[in-house]
Formats: C-alpha cells, sequence, structure tokens
C-alpha cells in the first residue's frame, strides 16, 4: 500500500517524478483501512526537501500510512512559505487529543546553541513528554536525538574537533534486533554535524543502549523502551545530492568546511557522489514501521499509552 497524504502536498509531484507511487487523502478514503498513523516534527528549515526525504523513505513498505506534519506555535520558519504551513501543518496544540502509531521529529541546525538557549525548547521538551504516552515508537533524528537524550536523560551534547561530515561505515552491536533484520555486517550512513555523544555517558544508563556505531562517526543509534525510542545521530533519509548541496553552499559562502569523507567519486567534488547507503536506509525505516510499529500498536489506536 503506498502512502496517503495531503492533496497538493509538494512531495507528491516530486516522487512521482521518481517513479514513487503516493496516494493522496481523496483517494485513499477509498479503501477500508486503517492505515498506520505517523506524524512528522520538521524543525528543518527547508521544509518541502525534508518532507520529500521522509516521504521517498516511508514509501517503500506494503503498510498503508497516513502522514500529519507537526509544527509548534512558539516557532515561525523563515524559509518556508506561510500558504504552505497552513496548507500542510498543524500546530501541536491542535494535535495533542490524538493517539499516533509513529513519530518522527527531525533535526535542526540549532548544534552550537544551548538546548535552554532554543526558543522553542520548552514547547519541544512538551512534544517529546507527550510522545512518551501517545505514540508507539517515535524516531528522534540527527539533533532531535541530542535533545531527546539530554531532555530525558540528561546527556548533554559535546563539541568534535572537526564537522562529521560524509558517509560513514557503521556496524550493529546488537544485530540479532528487528530493526537491523537484513542488514549486511557493515553498513554506511550519511552524517552531517558538529556535535557527538560521550559513549561512557550513555552506557552508564541502564536503560539505555547502544545499538549502532562507527569507528569514525561514533555513536549512530540509541534504543530505549524497548524499541519505542529510537535516538539516531545519522541522516539514512537522505537524498544523494544533500551532502553536496551543503558542501557547495557553504563553500560559496566562503565558510571553512571541509569535503565530505567517502562520498564523491574518487573524493573528487566535481565527480558524482556515489550512493552507499540507500538499501540501508530503506530497510531501517521498513523495520521500524513493522517490528516497532505495525506489529506493536494497538488495534484501537486510541489505546496506545506510556
Amino acid at each position: 500500500m503506498p502512502l496517503n497524504l495531503p492533496d497538493r502536498l509538494p512531495a507528491i509531484e516530486l516522487l512521482k517524478q521518481e517513479n514513487i507511487f503516493v496516494m493522496d487523502t481523496t483517494r485513499a478514503h477509498g479503501q477500508d483501512i486503517r492505515p498506520l498513523r505517523i506524524a512528522i516534527l520538521n524543525l528543518m528549515p527547508i521544509k518541502i526537501t525534508t518532507e520529500t526525504d521522509f516521504v521517498r523513505i516511508l514509501s517503500n513498505t506494503p503498510l498503508q500510512i497516513e502522514i500529519e506534519f507537526m509544527k509548534i506555535r512558539s516557532h515561525t520558519s523563515k524559509n518556508a512559505p506561510v500558504e504552505h504551513m497552513r496548507a500542510f501543518y498543524r500546530d501541536f496544540e491542535d494535535m495533542r487529543h490524538k493517539k499516533y502509531d509513529g513519530f518522527i521529529i527531525t533535526g535542526a541546525p540549532l548544534e552550537q546553541f544551548n538546548y535552554e538557549e532554543v526558543n522553542y525548547w520548552d514547547e519541544l521538551k512538551d512534544v517529546m513528554d507527550w510522545a512518551h504516552s501517545n505514540v508507539t515508537s517515535t524516531l528522534y533524528i540527527c539533533w532531535a536525538a541530542f535533545a531527546g537524550l539530554y531532555h530525558f536523560y540528561g546527556i548533554d551534547k559535546q563539541p568534535t574537533a572537526e564537522k562529521v561530515f560524509g558517509i560513514f561505515r557503521h556496524h550493529a552491536l546488537m544485530p540479532q534486533l528487528p530493526i537491523f533484520r537484513g542488514f549486511d555486517d557493515e553498513y554506511f550512513v550519511p552524517h552531517s554535524r558538529h556535535i557527538t555523544l560521550d559513549k561512557e555517558e550513555i552506557l552508564a544508563h541502564p536503560e539505555l543502549s547502544i545499538i549502532s556505531e562507527s569507528d569514525e562517526a561514533g555513536v549512530h543509534i540509541v534504543m530505549a523502551r524497548g524499541g519505542r525510542d529510537f535516538f539516531i545521530t545519522g541522516h539514512s533519509e537522505y537524498s544523494p545530492f544533500t551532502l553536496d548541496t551543503e558542501y557547495k553552499r557553504d563553500l560559496a559562502k566562503g565558510m571553512a568546511i571541509q569535503m565530505p569523507k567517502h562520498y564523491y567519486k574518487h573524493d573528487d567534488p566535481s565527480c558524482t557522489p556515489i550512493v552507499r547507503w540507500r538499501s540501508t536506509a530503506n530497510l531501517l525505516f521498513t523495520n521500524w514501521l513493522n517490528y516497532y510499529v505495525y506489529q506493536e500498536t494497538p488495534f484501537n489506536i486510541e489505546d496506545i499509552h506510556d
């Protein structure tokens, strides 16, 4: 089954050009199926790009999925048209009375700020607390992973000597977990961040499990509450040219940025990037939807609780 998306969402036409089948709301209502209800809190500045990345990666499943995009009132996006936000996003306060099978909180370009300095930190904490008792399983992506670990467990982010930027080799520490079903012994994941996690600090919390890591990029996935929370420092959802766009954008601004590692053919930015992470990315999100959302969520969605 395809994704059930809001009518006229720009990602629909963009993904049709990639030969990915999606279904708008009008057509989906003709099917007598309870879709999985997935909410996405999109904190990234370029909303449409991020929407398309997640819609693309969530489309590779036989389950019908109904996606709703969330925003928070205490922050106004400067890079998304007001009309787009009004048409496709709802405030958290208008969604908090509902239950969701799955929830995704995206990254945000806020690494250089203390969490308490973020103008929507209080509301974000409220969202994360709400997810614990109203969502079957939540993915915290990149900055959101750091923010979630800080909020729930007091684990603070650590600055890196240089940006963790490129495509890095990883391995599972608990390969028997369903989230890794179908994974190779080694797999690749994109990263783009200036912060990292102290592994020993995480290990001091018995309720947390580091389940994936990289010799170069460090901690990748931390699991909590038996898979109801996944804190993911990488960006498996990235499209082939996301890092290229970021690299060339920062070069054009005159910023000191190193070339993304293990990304371009022959390590030459004039060459096309080598996509090494697509199959793992599809498995990660499909396994999450199947084993930690669909297999765990109650038939009556109102029965979800902490």
